[in-house]
C-alpha cells in the first residue's frame, strides 16, 4: 500500500543532508526488490540502494493491537514502547538504562525504535553504512532485540502520562466520535478496541514480556532493508538480527475473526459542549489485498479523498458552507478497515450537514464519477507517483507493505499503469459491492437536540 504520510548532529547530520537524494534513482526507473527466504524462516526483502551510504531495516511481526486482549487494550503499543527503556546486563555487557541506552544510538549516529499499528510489531533501524558503524549500530539493535530490560518504575511512569493523555482527550469532541465510531462499525473485533484507563492498569510488565515472546518470532519476521548493501551483507544482518529473537521459539498464532458487515445503519448522536460539531460516517471496507483497491483508491479520491477537488468538498463546503473541512478515506488492514467520511460543522447544521453528506456518498455509490473526473484524478495521482517514494523511509514503508500484503514484487513499477487503466465502470462496480449507503453507521457529537 502507497503511503502519502511520515536530525541529529554528529553523524546523523550527515544522514539528513542525504534523505533528500536517497531514492532518487528508483523513482525513475524499475525498482528491482530482492526476496528470500532466510535460514531462521524470516521472509526478506532488499532493495539495493549503493549510491547512498545509509541503510533502514524494517523488522515486522504478526504482532499488532489486533493481538490485544479486549480487557488490556493497548498491551501492543504498551510493549513497543517499553522497548526503548533499557536493555539487561548480557556477559561482560553491562546493563543500560534508559538515558543511557538514548546515548549509545546519539553516539552511533543511528536510530532503532519499535511501534505497534492494528496489525504489525514493527521494528525499525536507520544507520550509516560505514562498515565500523554498521556493524556496532547492527549489534546494538540485536542487543536491544534480546534483552529489553522491562523496568516496571519506566511503566508505571508512562502508564501514568498515557492515562492523562487520555482523560486531556476526554475532554475533545473528536475523541468520543472516534471511539462511538469505531464500537459501532467494528463491534467486537479487535480493529474497534481504543485503550481506556482501566485496560492500561490491567497490563504489567509480566504482559508485556509474555506479548513480546510470543509474538516476535524469528520464523515468522518479515525484513526489509532499503540502502547501500548486497545481497550477501543484507543477510548476514538479518540472520544478527533474528538470532537475537530465535530463543523465543515458534508457537502457532490463534486465527483472528473477521470483520463482520453491517447488518443494518447505526445513528447515534452524543450532545456534547463544543463549538463544532464532530460527524463521522462509515463502514467496514476492504482488506489491503481486495482485487479492487485500485478502483476504489481512485474513485475514493474523487469522492473525498482529493481536498478542495472532490465531490464532497464542492458539495458540503463550496455549495452549501457547511463545514470548512469534509473528507473520506478507506482504511484496509489484514481486514476489512473502515470506510469513513469525516466533517466538523456547527452544531445547528449538524443535520443538514449528515444528510448532504450521506446524499453525495449514495449518488456516487450509484453513478460512478464523471470521465472528466476519472481523468483529473488520473493526472493528478500518476504525476505525484514520484512524490509517495522520494526517500528511503518512503520506499522502506512501500516495500514492507508490498511484503506484508502479499502484493506483487514489481507493484511499484506498475502502480502507474494500474492508476490508468482503471475505469468509470470499475469504479461504479467496487463501490457498488463495497458500499452500502443504506446500512452506514452515523455519529454525531456535540450537534444541538
Amino acid at each position: 500500500m502507497l503511503t502519502s504520510m511520515f536530525h541529529f548532529v554528529r553523524p546523523v547530520s550527515i544522514l539528513a543532508g542525504l534523505l533528500a537524494l536517497s531514492a532518487w534513482l528508483p523513482a525513475q526507473a524499475a525498482i528491482p526488490i530482492e526476496h528470500w527466504t532466510h535460514a531462521s524462516g524470516a521472509r526478506v526483502y532488499l532493495v539495493a540502494s549503493p549510491s547512498i551510504p545509509m541503510l533502514d531495516v524494517q523488522l515486522d511481526f504478526d504482532g499488532g493491537s489486533r493481538r490485544d486482549p479486549a480487557a488490556q487494550a493497548g498491551l501492543a503499543s504498551a510493549t513497543a514502547g517499553l522497548l526503548s527503556a533499557g536493555v539487561a546486563a548480557q556477559g561482560d555487557q553491562p546493563a543500560l538504562d534508559e538515558n543511557q541506552l538514548s546515548e549509545a544510538w546519539v553516539d552511533l549516529g543511528a536510530q532503532f525504535g519499535a511501534q505497534a499499528s492494528s496489525d504489525r510489531f514493527s521494528l525499525s533501524l536507520r544507520t550509516l553504512t560505514e562498515p565500523v558503524l554498521l556493524e556496532r549500530a547492527v549489534a546494538l539493535a540485536a542487543r536491544q532485540l534480546a534483552a529489553p530490560a522491562w523496568p516496571d518504575s519506566v511503566w508505571q511512569r508512562d502508564r501514568e502520562r498515557t492515562l492523562a493523555a487520555l482523560k486531556e482527550a476526554d475532554t475533545r469532541p473528536a475523541t468520543q466520535a472516534g471511539r462511538a465510531f469505531a464500537r459501532a462499525v467494528y463491534g467486537s473485533h479487535p480493529y474497534g478496541f481504543e485503550p481506556v484507563a482501566a485496560t492500561l492498569n490491567a497490563i504489567s510488565v509480566a504482559d508485556m514480556r509474555a506479548f513480546y515472546r510470543r509474538h516476535v518470532a524469528a520464523c515468522r519476521a518479515q525484513v526489509t532493508l532499503v540502502g547501500a548493501i548486497d545481497r550477501a551483507r543484507a543477510d548476514r544482518i538479518v540472520g544478527q538480527l533474528v538470532g537475537a529473537v530465535q530463543p523465543h521459539g515458534c508457537a502457532a498464532l490463534p486465527a483472528v475473526a473477521q470483520v463482520q458487515p453491517l447488518a443494518r445503519s447505526v445513528n447515534e448522536q452524543l450532545s456534547f459542549g463544543a463549538a463544532q460539531a464532530q460527524v463521522l460516517i462509515g463502514q467496514p471496507g476492504v482488506p489491503r489485498n481486495d482485487p479492487d483497491f485500485f478502483p476504489l483508491f481512485v474513485g475514493n479520491y474523487i469522492l473525498g479523498g482529493g481536498g478542495f477537488v472532490s465531490r464532497l468538498t464542492t458539495e458540503v463546503r463550496e455549495k452549501r458552507g457547511l463545514s470548512y473541512s469534509v473528507y473520506s478515506y478507506f482504511s484496509p488492514g489484514l481486514h476489512a478497515g473502515a470506510f469513513q467520511v469525516g466533517l466538523t460543522t456547527r452544531p445547528d447544521q449538524a443535520a443538514q450537514a449528515v444528510n448532504v453528506a450521506r446524499n453525495v456518498v449514495r449518488q456516487f455509490v450509484e453513478q460512478g464519477p464523471s470521465d472528466a473526473e476519472l481523468q483529473a484524478a488520473k493526472d493528478f495521482l500518476i504525476n505525484g507517483f514520484a512524490l509517495r517514494i522520494d526517500s528511503n523511509r518512503k520506499l522502506l514503508d512501500n516495500v514492507a507493505n508490498i511484503a506484508w500484503n502479499g502484493l506483487p514484487l514489481d507493484y511499484l513499477d506498475t502502480w502507474t499503469e494500474q492508476v490508468q487503466r482503471v475505469s468509470v465502470a470499475d469504479i461504479r462496480r467496487a463501490f457498488n459491492r463495497v458500499l452500502q449507503p443504506e446500512r452506514m453507521v452515523t455519529v454525531v457529537v456535540g450537534a444541538q437536540p
